[in-house]
């Protein structure tokens, strides 16, 4: 599917993998962090205006609100810039939400697109049949200008999910399983196509998840076969016209997974890397400090959904600090009206407006050292989410919300 894909975005019928290609992109997207960068090189090459106000998408949500003057002097002249550009897409606190989970709620995102970003999560548009990757800054910078970038065209490994899903199992167990599977660089440089029953059941929010940790195992891009859901997920959002890839039924494929779901239990990655999955039944012995539950990965509405159901009527333990971040205003909004943040709110945890924030060790919930936390987003490198001496173990939503309750990692049958 990424071959054609990059193949049409260079006007041709067929490129060849391993083949190095200049092509069209559909979108550049930056942010607070990696786009300051990618201005200063922008100015340096003369570029003068970007290639076209719509195809350029700016979004401040790492360090947003401003949590210092650093951070403050950095968005600002990312703002400046998207005035002076005259960016039509340009998202900032009032209206934003975290990049990976707001493009696609605006209806930016379509089947066929080529997507690139300053950010290695931007690969989470491949849930709607989109080629989208994340590059350098000094890539952006160009493609700015030009409204090209470059691409080896790599070779692609298909994932088969067969089976039924277990209780509370998401596209968030799924891709740990996966990456546990094959590791952190099991798919390097390669496209992830993820298909079979298992996924057709998944839900668009699940299959964002997928698409945006395919670079923690290496992948260059993690895309799904576009089917009803997709399409009735674009229908309510977007407007724009687009065109269907799907592989060829005798595709080379370097590699092909056929993983059955009925041995997929709820998963936890503990540190520090993505791949150290291991089933959460396994790690009940493991005392917390923090809960996190939002990020691109894992910030969408099913996410706060399987929270709320857990903490309905319930407390967080006294030992811990729960924090939860809808990703976008539109997913706090409709969290608030299926009446989710009451729920958080009188359970004990504390709600966040749109932010990467702990994420990546910026904001809103800092570890200390010596502390661990359960967390539903997508890296627990050393030091990611704070001191380096912190531990972070990433789980779904369903796994975050009952160790919050229970104070240490637990599953939700421990729990209700």
């Amino acid at each position: 599917m990424a071959q054609k894909i990059l193949a049409s975005r260079c006007g041709r019928e067929y490129v060849s993998e391993g083949e190095i290609i200049n092509a069209d992109v559909d979108i550049v997207l930056g942010n607070d962090i990696t786009l300051p960068l990618a201005i200063e090189e922008f100015n340096k090459i003369g570029a003068g205006r970007v290639f076209d106000t719509n195809k350029v998408v700016v979004v401040p949500d790492h360090f947003t609100p401003n949590k210092d003057i650093k951070s403050a002097s950095q968005c600002k002249f990312v703002r400046e810039f998207a005035r002076n550009q005259n960016i039509k897409n340009y998202f900032e606190v009032g209206k934003m939400g975290i990049e990976h989970a707001l493009l696609p709620e605006q209806g930016l995102v379509v089947p066929g697109d080529l997507i690139i970003g300053a950010d290695s999560h931007t690969c989470t548009y491949g849930a709607l049949g989109a080629a989208s990757t994340g590059v350098g800054s000094t890539d952006v910078a160009v493609a700015m200008s030009t409204g090209k970038v470059w691409f080896m065209v790599p070779r692609t490994i298909k994932f088969i999910y067969n089976g039924n899903l277990k209780d509370w199992i998401t596209g968030k167990d799924l891709i740990l399983y996966t990456i546990g599977l094959i590791g952190v660089d099991g798919a390097l440089y390669k496209s992830m196509e993820f298909s079979g029953p298992a996924v057709s059941k998944l839900s668009m929010d699940s299959r964002f998840t997928m698409s945006n940790m395919a670079i923690e195992a290496g992948g260059k891009f993690g895309i799904f076969e576009v089917d009803e859901k997709t399409e009735e997920f674009l229908e309510r959002r977007s407007h724009r016209d687009y065109k269907i890839f799907r592989s060829d039924s005798d595709a080379e494929y370097e590699k092909v997974y056929n993983i059955n779901c009925d041995d997929i239990e709820l998963q936890v990655a503990t540190p520090h890397l993505p791949s150290n999955a291991r089933n959460a039944a396994e790690l009940s012995s493991i005392k917390i400090d923090q809960v996190v539950i939002g990020s691109c990965t894992n910030g969408r509405i099913e996410d706060l959904r399987i929270a709320a159901e857990i903490l309905k009527g319930k407390k967080i333990s006294e030992n811990l600090r729960t924090i939860i971040i809808p990703a976008t205003q539109n997913i706090y909004l409709e969290a608030l009206k299926e009446g989710y943040i009451e729920i958080f709110i009188n359970s004990g945890c504390v709600v966040s407006t749109p932010t990467c924030g702990p994420c990546l060790g910026g904001h809103m919930g800092v570890l200390a050292e010596g502390e661990r936390a359960v967390s539903t987003t997508n890296r627990n490198f050393v030091g990611r989410m704070g001191h380096p001496g912190s531990e972070v173990y990433l789980s779904g939503p369903a796994v975050a919300a009952a160790s919050a309750i229970a104070g240490r990692i637990a599953t939700p049958e421990e729990v209700i």
